[in-house]
């Protein structure tokens, strides 16, 4: 593990640090800093105006301080001379309780004095679209069902082999990418980690693509629905827990030998139900963090796409091995979260499945029945289940009304979150669109 900034950059000819934080909109933020002055940085961290980011600050705060974390340096494969590194953010001594990094810093360390780890995978969906974000980058893709299309990706190869070529490089672990199942979408595939080390590398991969796009004269977009009528970005979340973090690691908790009931005949274990338990129980307070933006909700409450399917759930629901529900359990001793979309911020991703997990074991809670229907051709049968939110404003209402998550999230993060995310509906109510003309205009 990387302890020393100043020894990295003299091994490894780094000239420029990038000192970066996520901000509560999961905005990257960050300082250029020359590696002369990394020990200082290291030391008492890059000083930053935190209301100039989307942070519940005002101008009055002092100085907030950007301690990068060596842990997580990670070199620029593409301009070696410059290296990212992860920061926590802190004020007058103590860390900002309200900054997504710190916050699931916490619940990390909560879990593991709970004898739990948390380790997850990330499938980060993104289109490559015109510079100008208007329209799919490839004229010729076209197909109606083009998941998996050979040509497609072949045409967007020298971008999508870059990205994987880097992956490689920094020993991610990258073993598949794809044409996804829109026209312009794809996905890349890396190695399950732990927790904090998934959200780092989510946040870098999300830099990276875009910069590597943009040297391509293309756009990468993360956004839930950037075209109409076509799939969405999902960001889905593979989790399991185990008895120790990193290579020390050598038990799935969640697995278990087949048995009888809903979760045990897949192979999930006790603690693996009551976990999945808690992500059911708040999920319509979840939405307001894996779908945190207004575009988000075109995404999971979509109409027919034009591939068929949007991939996307709308339910509360869980099952096996079939992608319509919101949680899928596909093999023994994990299950995948289909809710979050591209928009989600890494590291609020990683705390609130944290969060629902943990608040799930503590009091053994109930996942609820499993369903193995089609829930696009037969959801209409459920009558059971909740719909998940219909808009940020439901979801922002949920969340607040979930006390139990909230707390375990932290007070001054979910007054801060939710303070923030109120403006921004406001300010998306205030907007005038082209809809409302066109069906107010001659009322």
């Amino acid at each position: 593990m990387i302890t020393d900034l100043t020894a990295f950059a003299k091994e490894n000819g780094v000239k420029y640090f990038m000192v970066s934080f996520t901000d509560l909109f999961g905005g990257q933020r960050a300082k250029l800093v020359p590696t002369q002055a990394i020990a200082d940085m290291q030391e008492n961290g890059a000083g930053f105006a935190g209301f100039a980011t989307w942070l519940d600050l005002t101008p009055a705060h002092p100085d907030m301080l950007a301690v990068p974390d060596p842990s997580s340096v990670i070199q620029l494969p593409w301009k070696p001379e410059v290296a990212w590194v992860a920061a926590n953010c802190v004020m007058e001594g103590q860390d900002v309780a309200q900054a997504p990094r710190n916050v699931l810093t916490r619940l990390v360390a909560e879990a593991a004095a709970e004898d739990m780890h948390v380790k997850t995978g990330i499938e980060a969906e993104f289109f490559l679209l015109t510079p100008d974000g208007s329209q799919i980058s490839d004229e010729y893709d076209t197909a109606e069902k083009p998941c998996y299309d050979q040509q497609a990706v072949m045409r967007r190869y020298d971008v999508i082999a870059e990205i994987c070529d880097y992956m490689l490089q920094l020993g991610w672990g990258p073993y598949q990418n794809d044409h996804e199942d829109a026209n312009g979408q794809f996905e890349m595939n890396w190695d399950f980690d732990d927790a904090l080390r998934t959200a780092d590398k989510h946040s870098f991969f999300k830099f990276m693509t875009k910069s590597v796009a943009e040297k391509h004269g293309l756009r990468a977009t993360f956004m839930p629905k950037p075209i109409e009528g076509l799939t969405g970005n999902g960001c889905h979340a593979h989790i399991s827990v185990w008895d120790a973090p990193g290579a020390a690691s050598k038990t799935n908790v969640f697995a278990a030998p087949k048995g009888v009931g809903d979760t045990a005949e897949l192979g999930l274990s006790e603690k693996g139900r009551a976990f999945l338990g808690g992500i059911m129980k708040h999920a319509s307070a979840l939405a307001a963090i894996t779908n945190p933006s207004v575009n988000s909700y075109k995404r999971i409450n979509a109409p027919r796409t034009i591939s068929g399917a949007t991939w996307a759930p709308n339910s509360v629901t869980w099952t096996g091995n079939n992608r319509t529900h919101m949680v899928r359990v596909p093999g023994p001793g994990r299950f995948e979260l289909r809710l979050p979309d591209g928009a989600v911020n890494p590291y609020l991703l990683q705390a609130v499945i944290i969060a629902a997990g943990l608040n799930g074991v503590r009091t053994n809670a109930d996942p609820g029945p499993r369903r193995d229907i089609n829930m696009y051709t037969d959801g209409h049968t459920i009558t059971d289940a909740p719909l998940l939110p219909l808009n940020m404003l439901d979801a922002l209402r949920a969340y607040d009304q979930d006390e139990g998550l909230k707390a375990t999230m932290g007070a001054e993060f979910s007054a801060a979150y939710l303070k923030m995310k109120h403006q921004e509906w406001t300010s998306f109510c205030a907007h005038f669109s082209d809809w409302e003309k066109a069906n107010t205009l001659d009322i």
